[in-house]
């Protein structure tokens, strides 16, 4: 019995559908659609005081970072925000647990450093990014 693993569109948040070595929509798999699924979680605005959610049939999904920029950050409980909802992602191993470090680089940027296993490969994967208000 051969397994098959799910395929998205290679696209990151906040950019263009990438195509592929055909002209045709690029294919994103493994630590890849990964990779996009946590950026996608982690950017995504949930319902919340701050605001309301970006998926509206979907209120609780995401982590909204971007909604913390400029405030007064607890990064203990930022980072256990992140940890948390990348557990939520299928493509994300849950042991060993992600490893994230936040850091506030001024008050208008968070910077996130997370390394963690892509669950079915095992392979590491690394995601470094920063979030302005």
């Amino acid at each position: 019995m051969t397994t098959q693993s799910l395929a998205d569109i290679q696209h990151l948040w906040g950019g263009d559908a990438l195509t592929g070595p055909t002209g045709d929509l690029g294919i994103a798999t493994d630590a890849t659609r990964s990779q996009q699924h946590v950026i996608r979680r982690l950017l995504t605005n949930p319902l919340d005081t701050n605001g309301p959610p970006d998926y509206p049939l979907h209120p609780d999904y995401g982590a909204g970072l971007a909604r913390y920029v400029g405030q007064n950050v607890n990064l203990a409980k930022m980072r256990t925000l992140i940890r948390g909802q990348m557990l939520l992602e299928d493509s994300v191993a849950k042991n060993p647990q992600p490893q994230v470090m936040v850091t506030l680089v001024d008050p208008t940027t968070l910077s996130v450093y997370i390394r963690y296993t892509v669950a079915g490969s095992g392979a590491p994967a690394v995601l470094v990014f920063n979030v302005n208000a």
